[in-house]
C-alpha cells in the first residue's frame, strides 16, 4: 500500500511521495501519502496506509519524514496526517518515538473500525515446505481441502476477464453478508495497476462453472489475500479453503517470508458476529497479530473535531440503514 501501483489505484485521491536521504544519497525513509478533500469544507486529510516505510525505530528518519509532510499540509490545507503502520503492537519503543514526535495512538474497538484492519492473521513461511505447513493446520483444514479436491473443485489462476467473474461473485457475497461492494471498475483497476507482477485472481470452479474467487497481492516479502467472494450455492464444496490453500503455495513458490489472512476481530468471542471469520482463519495456524493502531498527527484541531463528528454520524447512519436492508 506503500508502492506507486496503490497510488495510482487510489486515482481519486491526490498522492505524494515525501522521502529521506543519507549522507551519500540512498533513500532510508519513505512515505505514500493519499490526500483527499473533506465533504462541505475546504480542507484535506492526509493518509498514509500501512505507512511509513523506514527503520521504525531510527527517531531522525521519522522526524524528518513527519517534517516534510507539514510542509505538504500546509500547501493542501489537510487538517490530519493518519497513518496505520505494519508494526506490531508489542513494538512499544515505535509507539514511545511517534508519541514523542506528537502523534496520538488510537486502539478503535475490536472488530474493522479503522481504515486497514488492526487485526490479522499470519502465517511464517521461513524455511518451510508445502507438506511441513499442511501438517501444521488443523485437522479440520487439512480435511476441508482434500474435500474439496476430492469433490471435483478445480481453482484456476485467472486473467483480467476472470475479473468480471469476481465481481459477480461478490455482490453476492455483499448482499450474504451484508457488507459494501466496490464497483466493477475498481476491481479492474486494482489488476491493471498490479497484474500480472504482483497480482493473481484465483478461481475455484465445479462443473466448469465458477463458485469461489480471491484476489492475492504478492509485494516484497508478503503476500496478502485481499479480497475473497462465493456463490450461494456448493459452499459445501469447502472452496475457499482450497483457495487459500493455492494462494499460500503461490506465495511459498514466490520466496516470501509471510502469506497474510488479512483482517479479523481482535473481539474472538463467540457471540460476535464476525466470529466465523476468526474461526476460517486461525484453522491455518498463522500468528494472530495486532497492530500499534491508528497514528494521528492533528495540524488543525478545530477541523479535525469537526470531521471525527462528521464521520461519527455518518457511520451511524450507514448502519441503521444497512440493519434495516
Amino acid at each position: 500500500m506503500q508502492s506507486p501501483q496503490w497510488g495510482r489505484i487510489k486515482s481519486f485521491w491526490k498522492n505524494e511521495i515525501v522521502t529521506v536521504e543519507d549522507e551519500n544519497g540512498r533513500i532510508k525513509g519513505a512515505m505514500s501519502l493519499l490526500i483527499r478533500r473533506i465533504p462541505v469544507l475546504p480542507y484535506t486529510m492526509m493518509y498514509s496506509p500501512r505507512g511509513p516505510v523506514c527503520d521504525p525505530h531510527d527517531e531522525a528518519t521519522l522526524r524528518e519524514l513527519l517534517e516534510k509532510c507539514k510542509r505538504l499540509a500546509k500547501k493542501h490545507r489537510s487538517y490530519v496526517l493518519k497513518m496505520d503502520p505494519d508494526i506490531e503492537i508489542e513494538d512499544t519503543q515505535f509507539e514511545e518515538i511517534v508519541k514523542k514526535l506528537g502523534f496520538k495512538v488510537s486502539r478503535g474497538l475490536k472488530n474493522y473500525e479503522g481504515i486497514q484492519p488492526r487485526f490479522v492473521f499470519r502465517l511464517d513461511l521461513r524455511g518451510k515446505t508445502q507438506e511441513q505447513l499442511m501438517a501444521d493446520f488443523h485437522h479440520k483444514v487439512r480435511y476441508n481441502i482434500r474435500l474439496s479436491e476430492r469433490k471435483g473443485v478445480e481453482v484456476r489462476v485467472g486473467t483480467r476477464e476472470n475479473v468480471a467473474d469476481f465481481y459477480k461473485m461478490i455482490v453476492e457475497t455483499g448482499i450474504r453478508d451484508n457488507f459494501v461492494v466496490r464497483s466493477r471498475e475498481y476491481y479492474e483497476k486494482v489488476y491493471d495497476c498490479l497484474a500480472p507482477d504482483h497480482l493473481r485472481v484465483f478461481t475455484a470452479y465445479y462443473e466448469d462453472k465458477p463458485i469461489a474467487g480471491t484476489i492475492a497481492i504478492l509485494y516484497g516479502n508478503k503476500c496478502w489475500y485481499l479480497y475473497g467472494a462465493s456463490i450461494n450455492e456448493h459452499r459445501n464444496l469447502m472452496p475457499n479453503y482450497l483457495l487459500q490453500w493455492n494462494m499460500i503455495k503461490w506465495a511459498l513458490e514466490a520466496g516470501c517470508e509471510i502469506y497474510d489472512f488479512r483482517g479479523v476481530p481482535g473481539n474472538i468471542d463467540e457471540s460476535n458476529p464476525m466470529y466465523g471469520l476468526y474461526k476460517f482463519k486461525v484453522g491455518f495456524k498463522g500468528k494472530f497479530t495486532e497492530f500499534v493502531g491508528m497514528l494521528d498527527y492533528v495540524f488543525n484541531p478545530f477541523i479535525n473535531f469537526l470531521a471525527e463528528k462528521g464521520v461519527t454520524a455518518f457511520r451511524e447512519l450507514r448502519r441503521k440503514i444497512y440493519k434495516r436492508k
